[in-house]
């Protein structure tokens, strides 16, 4: 008796693979403008703006850049 592997097909038949469509783009660059608008606001004194930006990039666009 062979052991058994499992599979890397999902249950839909595709093999298990990234896709990465336009979406996935949009929003890694929109994430890197934050981050990049950010460090930009940091290095210049803001406290307020620029860690809401930078929460934004690394907390929910470039998330979903890599999950969507």
């Amino acid at each position: 008796m062979s052991p058994s592997r499992p599979s890397s097909e999902t249950s839909s038949g595709e093999t298990g693979s990234l896709r990465f469509s336009p979406v996935n783009a949009v929003l890694g660059l929109a994430g890197l403008a934050s981050l990049v608008a950010g460090y930009w606001l940091l290095s210049s004194g803001s406290i307020t703006l620029a860690p809401l930006l930078l929460v934004l990039a690394y907390v929910v666009l470039l998330p979903l850049a890599i999950i969507k």
